[in-house]
């Protein structure tokens, strides 16, 4: 909405939407493609679930595709995005949401596990940044959403690695923030409490229960 309280429109828009198959990414490719936006829906493993978020969008009158490219991988991003290119023009609107999570104690977590984590939390969207920021830098305009987490602003126990990397995913934002605000481009995150759906559906009752204590 606008200040005015009117909805907003997106028609004419872009958007590339990463980890966009299931749970926020599914809602934030949605949600876009309602206000107007062609919506490039992302994903690497999940084709049915990607098609059924597809499908989703069209049925209530929205365009998207798909654009299955590894986020972990800088050569597939920037070939990923030159694809996007291609088809479409420009990119106006960048929702960095893939990730996943690893979780275990300290003493239990394995090197695999950390890096799995920072890789598909934090690098994959330097990646995506790094590649995107260029087609906005020459229009000077253009959006970038960083989905990071409560995680990274207050730390979860057994989280090491997932708090750690959407802490950098809020530093990254902080940054980009400054670097790009003077060619008319915001970059900004948003830090969910837990979501009902996705990444949460591997957890049990006994751990929602201790994330939920953390909840006014």
């Amino acid at each position: 909405m606008n200040s005015c309280g009117e909805m907003l429109s997106l028609s004419g828009k872009t958007a590339l939407v990463t980890g966009a198959s299931r749970g926020i990414g599914r809602a934030v490719a949605v949600m876009l493609a309602q206000h107007g936006a062609f919506v490039n829906i992302n994903y690497i493993q999940s084709q049915e679930a990607a098609s059924e978020a597809l499908e989703m969008i069209i049925s209530l009158g929205g365009q998207g595709r798909l654009v299955p490219f590894d986020v972990t991988s800088s050569d597939q991003v920037d070939s990923g995005v030159r694809d996007v290119l291609q088809e479409c023009g420009t990119i106006d609107i960048l929702v960095n949401n893939a990730g996943i999570c690893r979780d275990g104690l300290l003493g239990r977590m394995k090197d695999t596990d950390w890096d799995a984590v920072l890789s598909h939390n934090l690098s994959a969207a330097f990646y995506t940044c790094r590649a995107v920021a260029k087609i906005m830098i020459r229009k000077r305009s253009g959006r970038i959403v960083n989905i990071s987490s409560t995680a990274g602003e207050s730390g979860n126990a057994g989280q090491a690695n997932y708090s750690a990397s959407k802490a950098g995913l809020i530093g990254l934002t902080k940054s980009l923030a400054r670097e790009l605000a003077p060619r008319n481009i915001l970059v900004n995150a948003v830090a969910p409490g837990i979501i009902a759906g996705g990444m949460t559906q591997s957890l049990d009752e006994k751990q929602l229960d201790a994330i939920r204590t953390h909840v006014p």
